[in-house]
């Protein structure tokens, strides 16, 4: 692993709001979808932050404002010194190429009528770090075999591949530009299981060669223990918990996590036998009219009055766990009943 002793990238009170509008000639906006709202945290150079929540929590569009592929409605996001979210034409299009972002879908990220020596060429074309089509093509050869495929296969097209191999190609294109920081966006909810393992472990050996910093996007926990340093919890846009890895499995002080672990099966029929499952009532509230106070309450087993008026804050909870919610410490008191913890 490389230094993590510096922050690579910084975000704070990331926002990220998509205006509704009505009418059939004349638009107006008659509200707004609060996919990301307030977002903060830091990786440090040479991490993994794994970003974990259920479908449409916000978690692939907090990756997207980060990338600049949508222009944030509020909020900051440093890398290098620089604020992205104020950087335009020139500038912005010099500091893409040092992050980059591996797509969910394989299928519908590689354009099928280029073939695989194009797609991964083009942004080195793009970016002139290569002069002349040879030196282009060696190079292109040379990522295929950097992640696990044959540089034959410079003149094929995406649909002769098998899913694993198009995320392959996804993940070549984007150390194509020689970046540092990568987003990968559920690089392997779309692939078989068998497949998941092996994309994980390239992923981290990359990470080791190349000195790479990930913001891993996932739906679940199970997937991003064994690759992040510290995982971060989000819930209707905003990350409710924050922790290293090991602390967040061990001892997760937010309700909604502990719900998330405890779905989460156990390979083991004695403990999986003794636990109960946290059962979530209703449904996740629409982004378009979020419950006031603590988005979660509508849903907390042990919410109380306050957490319905007033919006708990990002607090350190020690050894850099951060949580938002009222009763954090109470809520350890659930996690035991329930036998949460995994093995």
């Amino acid at each position: 692993m490389s230094d993590t002793s510096t922050d690579l990238i910084q975000v704070r009170n990331l926002k990220m709001h998509f205006p509704v509008m009505k009418g059939a000639i004349i638009k107006r906006t008659v509200g707004h979808v609060k996919a990301v709202d307030g977002v903060t945290f830091s990786i440090k150079r040479g991490e993994t932050l794994g970003l974990v929540g259920e479908s449409g929590c916000g978690k692939s569009t907090t990756g997207r404002a980060i990338l600049q592929l949508y222009k944030p409605t509020a909020g900051e996001v440093i890398f290098q010194g620089a604020d992205l979210t104020r950087l335009q034409g020139e500038e912005l299009r010099r500091m893409r190429r040092k992050v980059q972002m591996i797509f969910q879908d394989p299928y519908a990220s590689l354009n099928p009528r280029m073939t695989v020596g194009d797609i991964i060429g083009e942004p080195i074309a793009v970016h002139n770090l290569r002069q002349g089509k040879a030196a282009i093509r060696e190079r292109v050869q040379e990522l295929l075999e950097l992640v696990g495929l044959n540089p034959y296969f410079i003149n094929r097209y995406p649909h002769e591949f098998s899913g694993g191999q198009r995320q392959r190609i996804g993940i070549a294109r984007a150390l194509a530009v020689e970046p540092e920081f990568v987003v990968c966006d559920e690089p392997v909810s779309a692939l078989d299981v068998s497949i998941q393992a092996q994309v994980l472990n390239l992923l981290e050996d990359l990470q080791h060669r190349l000195g790479l910093t990930y913001l891993f996007i996932a739906h679940g926990l199970a997937v991003v223990k064994h690759i992040s340093d510290r995982v971060a919890v989000m819930y209707l846009g905003k990350v409710v918990e924050l922790a290293e890895g090991k602390t967040l499995y061990a001892m997760p002080m937010h309700p909604y996590t502990q719900a998330l672990l405890s779905a989460a099966p156990i390979p083991d029929p004695t403990v999986e036998r003794k636990r109960q499952r946290i059962i979530l009532e209703g449904d996740v509230p629409s982004p378009l009219n979020p419950p006031p106070g603590c988005h979660f309450h509508t849903r907390c087993p042990i919410a109380i009055d306050r957490c319905k008026v007033e919006e708990p804050p990002f607090e350190d909870y020690g050894d850099g766990h951060f949580v938002a919610c009222w009763r954090a410490r109470e809520s350890i008191e659930l996690m035991e009943r329930h036998a949460v913890r995994p093995s």
